[in-house]
């Protein structure tokens, strides 16, 4: 099914050729950048609802939030001024005041941003029948337009990490109100923002095209436009790419398929946020009650091992439970010391002289199942037989969250501040079979009054030491043994030059903006 250009943007190329040449004859002008990101096809490119990384890659190339993290960086330390050109919070952190920018223009003629969009778009963030980051929101009292340029937002506690919220990440997307609510559900299908580009057609499992906005308030991009392209087949995609009929690709995140890449010639990029594996130890299942048992596991591990099986390019080895570069990690504890004999005599302190034998549910995906082998080896060499279901991933996650695994493998990629992940995976409160459960598959608790202490702490030095503070008790009662971070992997033309130097992407793509440039061939 063809989705023609919505009759929003038509409007818009009308309004253009009102000022002058129309923003498709100017845009033909340039040339179009080919990506594939190995999606099937966009479920929705509304940004409050995309998930998917496919879905927000192309999502976050048509918006702007008050704050930003800058082209290529995932650092929260190096946020900046986006829609809001300066903000102010108050000495308690829980009041914070936005100045917007002047005549920043939507898409589609739907005219300046004004306060009462951010308003509107932030409410919309935190409502879970119009969002699905409403929890990321749920921190907020009142948000209200002092006027047309100035917003100002109270929250229910101090938060001196706040910024992120509203970060051009997920929920911090600002939309258009008029389109918004003029579109409802259809919304996703034909997005209003005011990024670099602007929804141009979507043709179902084959492309999406977007255009250049060239009333851009940063300035008019150096490209037409994007063409996504629907090559859900690795080897079908490397065909693509290696014909010239892609710039621009999503690689495989294996050391084998990077160093063969590289050799062949192709610029590969390699950046964060790595999604972060981490081996939780369930102690709602016995023995791993017995935190003597828990540490003869995280001795038994050698994370080394693992890491150089993954790769030295495409992994790099934990040193917390809190993901590497993110704000807030303390690897004062540092990494738990392989040692067999050590595993060996600790689970005959235990009273285990003749070793345990523990289940763990593993998903047969290629990023996972083999890993889980070689803990497996490894374990077996401490006298701890680790019996492994392989089922599907879909099984897998179901069952995990059943408590029916003693050791759950689990990867994610999260807001990159300490909070995100310990609030996930270590609060009493997301526990499996909690009210409120996410993913903290250890059932852990120790370090709970930490956690939740640094969430209103308004001061960001004393949340800092908070953080720490939480980090040593998880380490000290061996919730879980963190293992590696697998980072982002995609690759690009000689033909193309990003504009910027690429170590970072919350949405996980190489993110496409005005001075990105492609050369003919």
């Amino acid at each position: 099914m063809k989705r023609p250009v919505h009759l929003v943007l038509a409007a818009a190329l009308l309004a253009a050729c009102s000022t002058g040449l129309s923003a498709t004859a100017t845009a033909q002008e340039r040339p179009m950048l080919r990506i594939s990101s190995g999606a099937a096809d966009n479920a929705t490119l509304d940004p409050h609802r995309a998930t998917s990384t496919v879905d927000k890659g192309v999502a976050a190339e048509m918006f702007n939030a008050l704050v930003r993290f800058p082209a290529g960086s995932a650092d929260p330390k190096a946020l900046e001024a986006d829609l809001a050109e300066r903000w102010e919070a108050s000495a308690d952190s829980k009041v914070w005041t936005f100045h917007l920018r002047h005549g920043v223009q939507f898409h589609g003629g739907y005219g300046e941003l004004k306060a009462e969009d951010v308003v509107y778009s932030i409410q919309r963030a935190g409502d879970a029948n119009r969002s699905s980051f409403a929890a990321t929101f749920a921190i907020i009292d009142k948000v209200e337009a002092v006027d047309d340029y100035t917003v100002r937002i109270s929250l229910k506690y101090p938060d001196a990490a706040f910024l992120g919220r509203v970060s051009n990440y997920h929920g911090g997307n600002i939309v258009s109100k008029k389109a918004a609510e003029k579109l409802g559900d259809k919304f996703g299908a034909g997005p209003i923002g005011t990024g670099p580009f602007a929804f141009g057609e979507h043709v179902t499992q084959q492309y999406v095209k977007l255009v250049a906005n060239d009333a851009y308030f940063r300035g008019k991009p150096k490209l037409g436009g994007i063409m996504y392209r629907m090559i859900p087949s690795d080897s079908a995609r490397e065909l693509a790419f290696t014909s010239n009929e892609i710039d621009v690709m999503q690689g495989k995140r294996e050391q084998r398929w990077v160093e063969r890449s590289a050799k062949r010639g192709m610029k590969i990029d390699i950046f964060e946020p790595a999604e972060f594996r981490t081996l939780h130890i369930n102690r709602n299942i016995k023995p791993l009650d017995n935190v003597k048992v828990r540490q003869a596991v995280a001795a038994a591990i050698n994370v080394d091992e693992i890491v150089r099986y993954a790769g030295k390019d495409v992994a790099d080895k934990g040193c917390s439970v809190v993901p590497n570069g993110y704000l807030g990690q303390d690897c004062g504890t540092g990494a738990y010391a392989y040692d067999v004999e050590r595993a060996k005599k600790l689970l005959a302190v235990a009273g285990f002289p003749n070793g345990v034998e523990i289940k763990s549910i593993v998903s047969n995906i290629s990023a996972q199942q083999p890993i889980m082998e070689i803990v497996q080896a490894q374990l077996a060499k401490a006298g701890i037989k680790l019996q492994m279901e392989v089922v599907d991933h879909a099984t897998y996650q179901a069952k995990s969250r059943q408590d029916l695994s003693g050791l759950v493998f689990y990867g994610a990629a999260r807001f990159p501040n300490a909070d995100t992940y310990l609030t996930e995976f270590y609060d009493s409160a997301a526990a499996i079979g909690a009210p409120g459960a996410m993913s903290n598959f250890s059932h852990c608790s120790v370090a709970d009054d930490a956690i939740r202490q640094a969430r209103v702490e308004p001061d960001a030095q004393k949340q800092l030491a908070l953080w720490k503070q939480a980090q040593v008790q998880i380490h000290d009662d061996v919730c879980a043994v963190p293992l590696f971070g697998l980072k982002q992997v995609w690759a690009h033309g000689d033909r193309v030059n990003y504009g910027y130097t690429l170590s970072g992407a919350l949405n996980l793509q190489p993110p496409i903006t005005e001075l990105t440039t492609i050369t003919a061939p």
